[in-house]
């Protein structure tokens, strides 16, 4: 099982890995289209007007623009400790102990704007970029990752079972075929329900943390659902689909 994450706008600073070596990250069939986007945050370093619209940042945000330009020389981290945020205050993967180490290593991978897919143990610097960053005359970001990531996912699809808990615009950049896919759903004492904005991701970081540390194997959406519910979480299926319910 692997269970897709997104990132995080916040990163971890620093780190005590080596500078980025884009051909030793896991998935190698997306290291073309890594370096082209490391090129391109380089350079638009240099100019920071461009980079502060591109990015979506303000003035006082310029030392995201230094991550950019350091992103060839700048420390490393493991992925999944770089990342930051309600999701991964959740996940908490800094707590676990034992063979729950290991299998959240190997269960847990992110889709990065900037790297595509990567795997817990990847070692990457800081930097910034979002899926709805626009670098001028460039396509979407989507668009650049689609032809190269999507094939990637399938494969991965192909041989184990993926839980899909990205968010929409980071599931933009490469479907996932036959993925179990999650959404969170408040409910008002009344029964009436109500989507859940910014603690959706505190769910699903439990969900994650939940699936990562089981020594459960699960095949199915089904099996993922009992093992939610294990972990004290409240969850309904409809097929490959399942929803959190959480009190509103």
């Amino acid at each position: 099982m692997i269970v897709l994450l997104p990132p995080s706008e916040t990163k971890r600073p620093g780190g005590d890995g080596p500078p980025l070596a884009l051909d030793i990250l896991s998935s190698p069939a997306l290291t073309a289209t890594r370096a082209e986007l490391v090129d391109d945050l380089v350079r638009l370093a240099a100019d920071r007007p461009a980079s502060r619209k591109a990015l979506g940042i303000s003035a006082s945000q310029d030392g995201e623009i230094d991550r950019n330009a350091a992103l060839r020389a700048a420390p490393t981290l493991p992925a999944i400790h770089r990342y930051t945020g309600v999701l991964y205050d959740a996940l908490d993967v800094g707590s676990l102990k034992g063979a729950a180490v290991a299998r959240a290593a190997a269960r847990l991978a992110v889709v990065s704007a900037l790297f595509g897919l990567v795997r817990a143990d990847d070692q990457i610097p800081a930097y910034r970029l979002s899926a709805g960053s626009k670098l001028p005359g460039r396509p979407t970001l989507a668009a650049r990752w689609k032809p190269s990531l999507e094939p990637v996912l399938a494969e991965l699809a192909g041989r184990e079972l993926v839980v899909d808990l990205r968010s929409g615009s980071y599931a933009a950049l490469g479907k996932v075929p036959g993925a179990v896919t999650v959404d969170v759903t408040a409910e008002h004492p009344d029964g009436r329900r109500s989507t859940v904005s910014h603690f959706n991701k505190a769910h699903k970081g439990r969900l994650a943390r939940a699936l990562a540390s089981t020594r459960a194997e699960p095949g199915d959406a089904a099996a993922v659902a009992t093992v939610a519910r294990r972990a004290d979480m409240r969850v309904e299926r409809r097929g490959d689909h399942l929803t959190v319910v959480v009190p509103a």
